[in-house]
């Protein structure tokens, strides 16, 4: 009886010792091939840092089709992952059936989707949106961002792909205290405020923005470059005039002291608008005076034009129709529809890019490691300048041998240490501030000062995003957003847009074709089976004791 009694004692003591351990030992295990649900060492410093609480609203709640309740349920096992690392994460799930207006209001635009059910095709409204709320501050995250996909089914599995990024992203922002200081540098021209609309009050949400002018140089170039030196990043937009020796050098001192740098440039005089309005236009050269400085970053912009048959559609008259002018809309080459590099976190599940005017950019050897961004397609063709466009060989039959220049390079991605272009020159002002090299730096330089200047529709600047006239998508503003987000990220966060999740759909046409087979496997067989398993046991019982 004794040990009877120890027995139960020792395995009443077991349980309470396995039940302390497995409390304050906690350990969730990723048994998915691609670790959908592990959860990256950035997103753990992020959780971390949080000490207040995080509300999180999903509005993935009602009927919708079928694929996307595997984003709901996807995006529900996600955040139940985030707090089981931090107990201040909080989320529910929000049927907007009745607050539609409301999340309009606020910014979440709904999405219509195509919905195949037995062969017959339906729309649905869905709001793949949520809500972050730390205290009054709130942050949008939109649970299904434009991307490249020919189909719902790809759109989903991009969407996915990226639920870490987004919500990690958003978390970022809405709990960091400082915002990172960019530059918009003016004073050689560069595009307008109102050009500029679009892509500035997007990234006025997460950084503080301000215009520079390089002007004040001539006069005070010493405190000219020790202001713009407080700055993070500095954009230089499609400048028109050249830059004096000063400029360049305060420039140049502000990339090796540091700072990250954007260059949009336009290395000839050729605008859509003026062909508009004559048919015709000469495209030359523009002396900006930064061939030397470019080229002391391993850089050299062409400025020889190219065209490419995968380019944008521009529209264009072509009759009357009682006192109607009737428009088609056309595939104009000389605008590039260019494809991001699938392997960096910049340019990964892309919108293809419009370029307008673009010329072709060469790296040198040296040390800076030069990552392509974008580039074109093979079915290219470099046009010399100076030289006449015309708008009406919009009409003309390509010739496609003609088209055989191959791939240009459009867009780079500069990092390393870069060599001041004016280590072994006589320099235009002295400074303390001076430095031969910078430290590790980041640089990207694109080959089109109309990549980031959007639509002007009644007086009011359109959307970057889309193209006023033909109503297509382009990857321009998301493009420059992850740009500026990769040069200006310390923490590693826009890598987690590399991560790849393998989503296995089904195949609808087959699952129609093969329904009623399927049905009978699922709901005949077991019958069957049952059946056969009665009549047997019966059989046996009345042969046992009969």
């Amino acid at each position: 009886m004794n040990k009877k009694l120890q027995h139960i004692a020792f395995a009443f003591i077991g349980l309470i010792l396995i039940n302390y351990l497995s409390n304050a030992v906690y350990k969730r295990f990723d048994l998915t091939q691609d670790k959908r649900y592990t959860i990256s060492d950035v997103t753990y410093k992020l959780l971390d840092k949080l000490d207040d609480t995080i509300l999180i609203n999903v509005y993935l709640e009602g009927d919708f089709p079928a694929e996307f309740k595997r984003l709901q349920t996807e995006t529900r096992q996600f955040l139940e992952e985030l707090k089981a690392i931090n107990s201040n994460v909080r989320f529910r799930f929000i049927n907007p059936k009745t607050i539609r207006e409301r999340l309009i209001k606020k910014g979440m635009m709904p999405s219509q989707l195509t919905v195949e059910e037995d062969g017959d095709l339906s729309e649905a409204i869905i709001f793949p949106w949520a809500e972050i709320s730390v205290g009054k501050k709130t942050e949008l995250v939109s649970l299904l961002p434009n991307s490249l996909a020919k189909t719902q089914e790809n759109q989903l599995q991009n969407a996915i792909k990226k639920l870490e990024y987004s919500f990690a992203n958003a978390i970022h922002n809405i709990t960091k205290t400082t915002k990172p200081k960019i530059a918009v540098i003016a004073g050689n021209g560069q595009l307008e405020d109102i050009q500029l609309y679009s892509l500035l009050t997007e990234l006025g949400k997460k950084y503080r923005l301000a215009k520079f002018s390089l002007n004040n140089v001539a006069t005070n170039s010493q405190k000219t470059l020790t202001d713009l030196a407080k700055y993070d990043l500095a954009i230089i937009a499609k400048p028109t005039e050249r830059f004096t020796e000063e400029e360049k050098f305060t420039l140049d001192q502000f990339i090796t002291n540091g700072g990250k740098s954007l260059w949009m440039i336009d290395q000839n005089y050729a605008d859509t608008d003026s062909l508009y309005n004559n048919g015709k236009m000469l495209a030359f050269p523009r002396d900006l005076n930064l061939t030397d400085l470019l080229f002391s970053y391993q850089v050299r912009v062409n400025n020889k034009l190219i065209q490419d048959l995968y380019s944008a559609k521009i529209p264009l008259a072509t009759g009357n129709v009682g006192n109607q002018a009737q428009f088609q809309h056309l595939n104009w080459f000389y605008h590039p529809l260019v494809n991001g590099n699938p392997k960096h976190p910049i340019t990964k599940n892309l919108t293809p890019v419009r370029f307008r005017f673009a010329t072709q950019i060469d790296t040198l050897k040296g040390n800076l490691k030069k990552t392509p961004l974008l580039v074109t397609s093979v079915l290219t063709k470099k046009i010399g300048t100076p030289n006449f466009v015309e708008l009406q060989s919009i009409a003309k039959q390509p010739i496609e041998n003609e088209f055989n220049s191959g791939p240009q390079l459009l867009a780079v991605l500069l990092e390393g240490t870069f060599n001041s272009a004016y280590k072994n020159r006589t320099k235009p002002f002295n400074t303390p501030l001076f430095k031969e090299e910078s430290k590790a730096n980041k640089m990207v330089i694109i080959s089109d000062g109309d990549l980031a200047k959007n639509q002007i529709l009644k007086g009011k600047p359109h959307d970057l995003a889309l193209d006023k006239w033909t109503g297509e998508q382009f990857g321009n503003k998301e493009f420059l957003i992850n740009t500026i987000d990769y040069l200006l990220d310390d923490s590693g966060l826009i890598n987690l847009r590399n991560k790849t999740v393998t989503i296995n759909l089904l195949d609808k046409q087959k699952a129609y074709n093969e329904k009623s087979f399927w049905q009978f496997i699922n709901i005949g067989v077991p019958l069957l089976l049952l059946a056969l398993f009665g009549f047997g046991f019966n059989y046996l019982r009345k042969r046992k004791y009969s």
